[in-house]
């Protein structure tokens, strides 16, 4: 296992936990980074259940392979102890002494193999979160607010139905995912998941971190902007056109020279 790989994740986590961001506490929240492979081969990192991010260390973080995980996924009779048993498999050096993954570990392993996402970061983002438990929770996907929203989080986002967490909301997201991608044609950078919490899809431990800060901002104006008498969203055309002009990919290009550095 590149050393660098476990730093970054490591990185990444301590920043998401840090207690001057209110993103999570105590135990809340996990982070995955993709080893190797492609689809649902390969071996995935996860942060272990009971450990908090703000004072992670390598002995946090479980070694996956995802065969294991997605034959679960297609399992249509699978309960918990199947769960247990796939995360015995899954899990790399079950002689060595091991924490348990996180039971956001078969989401995670979702997110990695539906879309091109090299890092998942799950949070429960204190703003964010007041929109998720709140009845106004569908205007987080409803529509942009401003350019950069745009530029950050994609021209569309995902708002998921609570589901109990584990195998039944891993299946769930699952066939969101791809409903999205028949949709859009892309995949979504950030999902929010109802009275839960939010995950941010990224290329690198630097976009994980750009859309969960960007994903608090919009919450804060949708708040703002809810308070003030109303929401009022751009227009499908011009949300369009901010996702499509040159100088707004110049920007999401110079966003991403910074990601260049991880996973070489």
């Amino acid at each position: 296992m590149t050393p660098s790989i476990v730093d970054d994740l490591i990185a990444l986590s301590r920043t998401l936990g840090e207690p001057a961001r209110p993103l999570v506490i105590l135990a809340e929240g996990n982070t995955s980074v993709r080893l190797d492979g492609d689809g649902g081969s390969g071996r995935i990192l996860v942060k272990a259940s009971g450990a908090w991010m703000a004072r992670l260390e390598p002995k946090d973080l479980v070694e996956m392979r995802l065969a294991p995980l997605v034959a679960l996924l297609d399992r249509d009779d699978a309960g918990d102890d199947d769960v247990t048993r796939a995360f015995t498999e899954a899990t790399v050096r079950r002689d060595a002494p091991s924490r348990r993954p996180s039971v956001e570990a078969l989401l995670h392993a979702v997110c990695l193999t539906e879309t091109p996402a090299r890092v998942v970061a799950h949070t429960h983002p204190v703003a964010v979160n007041g929109l998720l438990c709140s009845s106004s929770a569908d205007l987080l996907g409803s529509g942009a607010l401003f350019p950069d929203q745009i530029v950050v989080l994609g021209r569309h986002v995902l708002v998921v139905p609570y589901v109990d967490p584990g195998l039944p909301l891993a299946r769930h997201v699952r066939g969101l995912l791809r409903d999205f991608k028949t949709r859009h044609g892309t995949h979504p950078r950030a999902l929010f998941l109802r009275n839960h919490g939010m995950f941010a899809l990224g290329a690198s431990s630097d976009e994980v971190l750009q859309i969960t800060e960007m994903a608090v901002k919009v919450a804060l104006v949708l708040q703002s902007a809810v308070a003030a008498g109303g929401v009022v969203f751009l227009t499908d055309e011009q949300a369009d056109r901010i996702d499509s002009r040159p100088d707004e990919h110049h920007r999401r290009r110079a966003l991403a020279a910074r990601e260049e550095r991880f996973l070489r």
